[in-house]
């Protein structure tokens, strides 16, 4: 007799108290180039352990593995690339994603979770903490060179939403620019756009790298400094504001809010990027479980609902605020006029 599909099962406690390993064999395919190693082809564990110049017996184990999770797939004792693994996991692929694993499974990032019930208790990170909002804090510079490619859709959605007039010059500001993805995205769609990014100088550094490769030298100028303090100039078409808000509370968004405000020419569009929840807060789950990580890492940070942006907005002066998904991702742009 079957058990009733409502029956009472430790299923889900067990796989999710041992989500660690499910990380743990992803970085370890990683690191060894299993996914490149096999390429278009199909092989077996003996053949990838000669490519990998590892033994058979833990290769084999490895395989198996990340075909249960999904990322291989097997049959008759051969293993292959799913789509989506040779789309972003193998190294000769222009989309792949493997580099970023640098950044996401860092030791500052993973141990901020160790003993996530303390800050739970706190209400915060401790008082002395400021997180991943520190300035020049040193992952910023990893981010930006690790997870540039993961950034291609959402920057060109979001570019593809702002339209620039291309009768003149137009001016574009990019907050926190990292690698620079939506800042390119816009200036390579408006021949006439200047765009100024703006971050730490170290990571200013991958940015200008980033622009001068997308052809952008002569219309490409840095700011460098804090977001919340430092002078950020006038007269922008458009500011873009991608991944940064959720580091901060509410009151501190919607100051920066203000000066972005102040920053823009009549007629002028802030775009937000954000994993956006829906108004339940548990749905869709890639964005609504990214007020975790915020939890973790940052003081006082979130994931914000459009109702909440909204009110942001609206309290800074913009007005007209719209959402609009980005997929693939899971990702959104908050778009807003002065």
């Amino acid at each position: 007799m079957s058990a009733p599909e409502n029956a009472p099962s430790p299923q889900l406690f067990f796989e999710t108290i041992n989500a660690f390993q499910k990380s743990a064999a992803l970085k370890a395919a990683i690191d060894l180039g299993l996914f490149t190693a096999i390429g278009n082809e199909s092989a077996t564990a003996a053949e990838i352990a000669t490519l990998c110049q590892c033994p058979e017996r833990g290769i084999r184990i490895l395989a198996d593995n990340l075909a249960i999770l999904g990322f291989l797939t097997k049959v008759e004792g051969a293993y292959a690339l799913t789509p989506s693994s040779a789309v972003f996991l193998d190294q000769k692929s222009p989309a792949y994603m493997g580099a970023a694993v640098k950044f996401l499974l860092a030791p500052g990032l993973t141990e901020a979770f160790t003993d996530l019930a303390s800050t739970i208790r706190r209400g915060r990170l401790h008082t002395t903490e400021q997180g991943t909002t520190a300035p020049d804090h040193p992952a910023w510079v990893e981010f930006a060179r690790a997870m540039g490619p993961m950034m291609v859709p959402t920057s060109q959605g979001a570019a593809e939403l702002l339209t620039l007039d291309p009768s003149r010059d137009t001016r574009v500001l990019d907050i926190s620019a990292s690698h620079g993805a939506y800042g390119i995205a816009v200036a390579k769609k408006n021949p006439r756009a200047h765009l100024v990014a703006l971050d730490w100088e170290a990571v200013l550094e991958v940015t200008t790298e980033n622009a001068n490769a997308a052809g952008l030298a002569d219309r490409f100028s840095t700011i460098v400094g804090d977001a919340f303090t430092v002078d950020l100039g006038r007269d922008y078409d458009a500011v873009l504001v991608p991944n940064f808000l959720h580091h901060f509370n509410v009151e501190e968004c919607t100051r920066f809010l203000k000066r972005v405000h102040a920053a823009l020419r009549l007629n002028g569009k802030v775009v937000i990027v954000e994993f956006v929840p829906n108004e339940d807060r548990i749905t869709p789950p890639p964005a609504a479980s990214f007020s975790l990580v915020m939890l973790g890492t940052t003081p006082e940070g979130d994931a914000y609902t459009f109702a909440e942006y909204q009110q942001m907005l609206k309290e800074a002066g913009f007005h007209s605020a719209e959402l609009h998904p980005l997929p693939p991702t899971m990702q959104s742009a908050v778009i807003a006029g002065v």
